[in-house]
């Protein structure tokens, strides 16, 4: 299978299975319309469609795509028996948390997933109490894992900060007994950060994401606080000093672009123009109807977005201002294992959240939600079935992956968004794919001209 394209006047082709990447000629391009997987020598129709060509540079660019795929670079064979994996006998240990250390927030960003974080629920905060049940309970649910995952998520989890103090401290006088290392990464809206916090801050979080939507108009419109203030000049002062005391690494500053904002490359260059270099931006995900939701008519605007944003992104890595774009960041040598490149973030099994009452749920995304509810810390439980559905729902399993080219890079896509959008993990949420195949085909046409 093969993904073949034509993008900033590259002739770019995928082997899907084998994720090389080819630069082609015309000819050798042109030639791939045809059959030739299945030949050994070029036909006569081919060299009649190639005519303004001589037969023997027909021939040579015949021969060199044929080497390609002996060479198992093109045209190759999936090697993964699809009936086993559509039903996994994996048994993964827990190795990353997301703790809702809060169920409040001081904002209230007008495409809130998590209802201005009460999550369905009421607004509260996580205890000390609760917060060490989750870290023991990862403790044993991790069984044999060394490096275990932690990350204090909200609402705002600044809001409860001394909880998020206590429980590093608790994480860590653990480390040893247990043979544990633990990773803590905590995103923030900005808006408690002071000098303190960030001292505290930069000694204990591996990683640090702070929200932020592109320009003062559009954050301002997208994220007001509780008085219906705009927040752009509270935090981002705080988040420039943040970042410098990061060396520019370790951090993301994380924006969402909805129907607003469309026009999205403006925000990113405005948030890399502000002296940041780890950037990011997704896209909104909301039911039809929203007046923020992206909607199948916008799909050509933000595929056009990207495209723009990736010649930027190229034009300044070339005059020594560069940034990065986690969309943009594809390793083409190695990339992820072959279990995350099936089935993904892990979520419902290797990952879970947990909510400020001890609940679990598969992940930060399906808190509050009922029928998801795994099990609770305070007994360790997680629902076997809804773990297995998890750990079976891959690319496999799901009928539009098996032809989507970019399936090993998103996937299979976010399982919270399907079933928001598609009603269930087994439908992708399309206009999702579309965006992830226009990035997909972005970050390798990006490589290729960082190679020129």
């Amino acid at each position: 299978m093969i993904h073949k394209y034509k993008l900033f006047d590259q002739n770019i082709v995928l082997d899907v299975n084998s994720g090389s990447v080819h630069l082609l000629d015309d000819l050798s391009y042109s030639l791939l319309d045809f059959d030739i997987a299945a030949m050994d020598t070029p036909t006569e129709e081919i060299k009649k469609a190639f005519s303004e060509y001589s037969g023997e540079a027909v021939e040579e660019c015949f021969d060199e795509l044929k080497s390609l795929q002996k060479e198992g670079l093109l045209f190759s064979e999936d090697l993964i028996d699809p009936q086993k994996v559509k039903n996994f006998r994996l048994d993964p240990p827990v190795k990353a948390l997301c703790l809702h250390i809060c169920h409040d927030c001081n904002l209230r960003c007008r495409y809130c997933f998590a209802e201005t974080g009460t999550f369905h629920g009421e607004r509260s905060m996580m205890s000390r109490e609760v917060g060490f049940k989750a870290i023991d309970f990862v403790l044993e649910k991790s069984r044999n894992r060394k490096n275990i995952e932690v990350d204090f998520f909200g609402g705002e989890p600044l809001m409860n900060f001394d909880v998020v103090k206590d429980i590093v401290s608790y994480a860590r006088s653990k480390e040893k007994e247990y043979g544990k290392t633990f990773r803590f990464t905590l995103t923030t809206n900005g808006m408690l950060l002071d000098d303190d916090i960030m001292e505290y801050l930069n000694e204990n979080m591996s990683n640090i994401v702070l929200s932020l939507d592109g320009t003062k108009e559009v954050n301002d419109y997208l994220r007001p606080d509780t008085q219906k203030s705009g927040s752009y000049d509270k935090i981002i002062d705080k988040y420039k000093k943040l970042a410098k005391l990061r060396n520019q690494d370790n951090y993301y500053v994380r924006g969402t672009f909805t129907a607003h904002n469309l026009d999205f490359t403006k925000d990113i260059l405005h948030i890399a123009d502000e002296g940041f270099f780890q950037t990011s931006m997704e896209p909104v995900v909301l039911k039809e109807g929203h007046p923020l939701a992206i909607r199948e008519e916008h799909l050509e605007q933000l595929k056009q977005e990207y495209e723009k944003l990736a010649l930027e992104y190229v034009k300044r890595r070339k005059e020594g201002n560069p940034f990065n774009f986690f969309h943009f960041m594809i390793d083409l040598e190695q990339g992820p294992c072959v279990i995350k490149r099936i089935s993904g973030c892990g979520a419902g099994s290797e990952y879970v959240a947990v909510t400020p009452t001890g609940d679990i749920y598969p992940c930060h995304r399906f808190a509050g939600e009922e029928g998801y509810k795994m099990g609770s810390v305070f007994d360790g439980t997680m629902d076997e079935a809804i773990k297995r559905t998890f750990i079976n729902s891959n690319v496999y399993t799901k009928k539009d992956c098996g032809e989507c080219f970019a399936k090993f890079y998103c996937s299979g896509g976010c399982h919270a968004n399907s079933c928001l959008i598609a009603g269930g993990m087994d439908q992708p949420y399309k206009i999702g794919c579309e965006l992830e195949k226009k990035r997909v085909e972005c970050a390798i046409a990006i490589q290729a001209l960082l190679a020129e």
